[in-house]
């Protein structure tokens, strides 16, 4: 609903609209400040409370309330267009006053209030829907049956704790809208709707949202496109711009015995604070206080940090089984039985020969994620990622009628400044609004695409080139440290390779998502898209390719591609025909996967939380302290509260898209490598308890007030979320097969183990499976090069003829030396046909849930619908109560009419 404003130039300047940058506003070093005569509101015989005079939430007359605040500097060269917008802002009803700052005189800020007529004018015209009348609620009709076992439920949970996760309802104040229909917004319709008081009707976020929304039409100079806030923030006339907190979010008193100070106060002490950490969130109270966008995302964040209860608890289950069973696992007493195998160097010249017993502790290490639970973990988190996703569908569907979002559609947005500044000289008419609009022509469009997409081919090239350094790095470091002088380290020189090329790659991905954002911010705006959500859609889809790639990448090289093209002793694979490409360790690659996950998973979540809170923390700290040494401590508890706000740190230019950018490669962690780390729901669980109180601590107490803003959904993410659940289908089906030994024993415990076709594959049908896994090699065949030093006198007292290692190869006596078996075929068809079963069985049990769980649940359309017709029906008495009470008033006055309905 947009509304260009006449601009009012020097010649058109009414009494009300003082010049050169409004001075007349402005009251030098004063807490609270004199207003212009379009501010006053004073009633004859009124007393304002002395507490709104001192609190810095309202103008110098104590009534009216602060709903926005502009910032800017005096020495800012920007005057005329500042000028222009302020008279265009109070012709358009809005109310202000100016007032210089206490730290620093050149920055002053400027305050506006929104009177009742012009909130109660945008608000019919932005469809501000508004409590017109107290729900009615019934119950559903039950049957006898359903109600006993309801009883006998109710009788068990008297045993229990009484809820202790519910926030004490005393603690939280009457959200009336929540209790009440609501209706858009009609002035002409007012009667019908709740207002015990105009001041309070329109909460503190609409009000801000409403001013905004003013702001954004307003013109500042002479031209079609020159107008809004946001253009006046981009080209420096303003430097801030921002809606109060409501007051201190710190209270002398005990919230227990006085109340809350503000709703500010309220949310620290029930969401913010460290003590409430195992309770529900009071989502409603965050929706009022900042916006249903901010909201939805708490929301979403503690749907999927309750989701990953049962995921943590299964996959705790299945590491305590492989912890259980570890005694009785065939496979890693034969490793730790086998003193007599002799396993070849597992690197050129330095590394020794080893004997298979040596590895026991990672055979034993290896049991514990790969174990016979494994496969039945996989399937049951490829079910458990589309069950969160189908049901959060419910649950969005439930906050979006309790939050008054079903029917609400977004308004037709602004063209970005950028867009019109590149394209203005063509236009063409918009089918929505019917007026004339730059205009991008497809070839133009279609080839900065192309480029783009150049460009995010070409960051991926970085990221595999990136990879493939760590890939070198791990290669030359092993037979470094197996050289080490220090007996720990050269006794576990592959753990401690894996160990720091993880740390190196972890440095990488971190300066590399630095560059990453650059690129990505200037991929797109090459493409100029067209709208500020556009933009954004864009921006996010670059962004996660980006990171995801970098944080994942390696992670895919150690699960797919390592030790899996090594070639065989003799014959051994190079990288630029030099280095000889790493062998996994001989309990398998498993464990470089787990490292990998583990590790990355706790220094990215650490990291995360550090510069999530710590940052801004000592951000904030360091501007306190030099306040507190310029001006002492009494001076700084008097500023008022936009001082206080504007130290704070602003919201990040990218809204929630950190927030959710990290949470969302948290999932991909969780799910797509879930099959080599079932501790990782667990760890994602521990984390997201700690981080719903760090955003919500962060936003309470160490940013600026974010603007309300209302959206129906997470956006683009719900759909980056469910190709991840994709993905984590095809991933765990090859981690299985591939990277872990599940196949391998299947195939030998029904083919060629002392169970073969009997239909058995228990622990004693395992017998003989290390050794029928690992091949014979003849020492005297080594290449030059890879000749180790040692002869392997040590383990018999004369040269080594023999050595194994791990694959399915005839030996070097036979007719074809070192050609594949016949076991080594048989595995490989049962890897693929596992894959294809495995991948099919789980994608028809996804889309059967997905098919059989609506998107609306049953109870929540009956509502909507009996909403609906108790609507009409509230409408209707309303109207007819209104027109026979004018039929009454007609009478009195003696004017009556024929034909009069009713």
């Amino acid at each position: 609903v947009a509304k260009d404003v006449n601009i009012f130039f020097d010649e058109l300047e009414g009494v009300n609209s003082p010049s050169k940058d409004d001075d007349s506003l402005l009251h030098h070093g004063n807490l609270t400040s004199t207003s212009d005569d379009a501010s006053r509101l004073e009633v004859v015989g009124e007393e304002v409370p002395d507490k709104n005079k001192t609190n810095g939430l309202y103008f110098r007359d104590g009534k009216c309330r602060i709903d926005y605040i502009l910032v800017y500097r005096k020495s800012n060269p920007q005057t005329e267009k500042r000028e222009v917008f302020e008279r265009n802002i109070r012709a358009e009803g809005l109310q202000m006053e100016k007032e210089s700052s206490l730290t620093n005189s050149d920055i002053i800020f400027v305050k506006l209030h929104a009177p009742w007529e012009v909130l109660g004018k945008y608000a019919e015209l932005m469809n501000v829907r508004m409590p017109f009348r107290r729900k009615i609620y019934y119950l559903h009709r039950r049957y006898k049956f359903m109600n006993r076992i309801e009883k006998q439920i109710s009788r068990f949970r008297g045993w229990l704790p009484r809820k202790p996760m519910k926030l004490d309802k005393e603690t939280l104040p009457d959200l009336e809208e929540n209790d009440c229909y609501t209706a858009p917004f009609s002035q002409q319709r007012i009667h019908h709707f709740i207002i015990h008081n105009k001041d309070t009707f329109f909460n503190n976020a609409t009000r801000s949202r409403i001013v905004h929304h003013i702001l954004q039409r307003v013109k500042y100079e002479e031209g079609k496109n020159k107008i809004g806030l946001n253009r006046l923030l981009s080209n420096g006339s303003y430097e801030a711009a921002f809606p109060l907190h409501e007051g201190s979010y710190r209270s002398k008193n005990s919230i227990k015995t006085h109340g809350a100070e503000n709703h500010r106060h309220l949310l620290y002490e029930c969401w913010a604070s460290w003590g409430v950490w195992y309770k529900y969130q009071p989502l409603d109270l965050v929706r009022r206080y900042f916006g249903e966008k901010i909201g939805l995302y708490f929301a979403w964040l503690g749907w999927y940090t309750g989701m990953l209860f049962p995921a943590a608890f299964i996959g705790l289950f299945v590491f305590l089984y492989g912890v259980t069973t570890l005694n009785h696992c065939q496979v890693s007493k034969e490793v730790c039985q086998a003193t007599d195998i002799i396993m070849c160097p597992i690197c050129d010249k330095y590394c020794p020969f080893m004997r298979l017993s040596d590895s026991c502790i990672y055979a034993k290490v290896t049991h514990l994620f790969d174990n016979g639970a494994t496969v039945f973990f996989a399937v049951f988190m490829a079910v458990w990622a589309t069950v969160f996703l189908e049901f959060w569908k419910r649950r969005r569907a439930v906050i979006a009628y309790d939050w008054d979002l079903i029917d609400w559609e977004e308004e037709e947005e602004e063209i970005r400044p950028q867009f019109e500044a590149k394209y203005s000289k063509k236009e063409r008419m918009n089918p929505i609004s019917g007026k004339p609009e730059p205009y991008q022509a497809f070839a133009d469009k279609c080839s900065r695409l192309i480029v783009s997409a150049s460009g995010i081919f070409f960051m991926i090239c970085v990221v595999i080139a990136a990879v493939f350094g760590i890939v070198i790095y791990r290669v030359v470091t092993v037979s470094t440290f197996a050289a080490f002088k220090w007996a720990l380290i050269r006794n576990n020189s592959q753990v401690a390779t894996t160990g720091t090329a993880v740390c190196i790659n972890f440095c990488i991905i971190m300066l590399l998502n630095v560059l990453y954002e650059k690129v990505a911010l200037f991929l797109t705006n090459l493409e100029q898209p067209r709208t500020e959500s556009e933009w954004e859609n864009s921006f996010t889809l670059k962004m996660f390719l980006f990171q995801f790639v970098n944080l994942n990448s390696s992670t895919f090289y150690i699960a797919f591609f390592l030790g899996r093209f090594t070639g065989h002793p003799g014959a051994y694979l190079r990288l630029i025909n030099r280095w000889r490409l790493e062998e996994c360790h001989p309990s398998g690659c498993l464990i470089d996967l787990c490292m990998q996950m583990g590790i990355i998973m706790v220094l990215k979540q650490t990291w995360n939380n550090f510069m999530e809170l710590g940052y801004p923390l000592i951000q904030n700290w360091w501007t306190r302290r030099k306040l507190r040494q310029e001006y002492g401590t009494q001076r700084k508890t008097s500023f008022p509260q936009w001082e206080k706000d504007y130290n704070l740190q602003p919201m990040n230019a990218y809204g929630l898209f950190d927030e959710y950018l990290e949470m969302i490669l948290q999932f991909g962690f969780t799910t797509i490598f879930v099959a080599a780390f079932p501790l990782a729901p667990l760890l994602a669980l521990l984390n997201n308890i700690i981080e719903i109180r760090l955003d919500a601590y962060k936003f309470v107490t160490q940013w600026r007030r974010p603007l309300a803003s209302r959206a129906k959904d997470i956006g683009i993410w719900y759909g980056i979320l469910e190709g991840i659940g994709i993905l984590s289908v095809i991933t765990n089906a090859f981690v299985i097969a591939v990277t872990s030994d599940f196949i391998p024993r299947l195939v030998y415990a029904y083919k060629y183990g002392p169970c073969a076709g009997q239909g058995e594959a228990g622990q004693k049908c395992m017998v003989g499976y290390v050794n029928a896994s690992l091949s014979v090699f003849l020492v005297s065949d080594f290449e030059n090069r890879s000749e180790p030093t040692s002869n392997g006198s040590e383990f018999s007292g004369s040269p080594l003829k023999y050595c194994r290692y791990r694959d399915y190869r005839d030996p070097p006596h036979s007719p074809v030396p070192y050609g594949y078996t016949l076991q080594f075929w048989h595995v490989l068809a049962a890897r693929l046909a596992f894959i294809i079963v495995f991948e099919h069985l789980v994608f028809c049990i996804k889309h059967l849930i997905s098919y059989l769980i609506p998107d609306l649940p049953k109870d929540l359309r009956d509502r909507m619908r009996r909403e609906k017709y108790l609507i009409q029906e509230m409408m209707y008495e309303a109207e007819l109560e209104r027109l026979q009470k004018e039929r009454k008033e007609r009478k009195k006055n003696g004017k009556s009419y024929h034909n009069e309905w009713p």
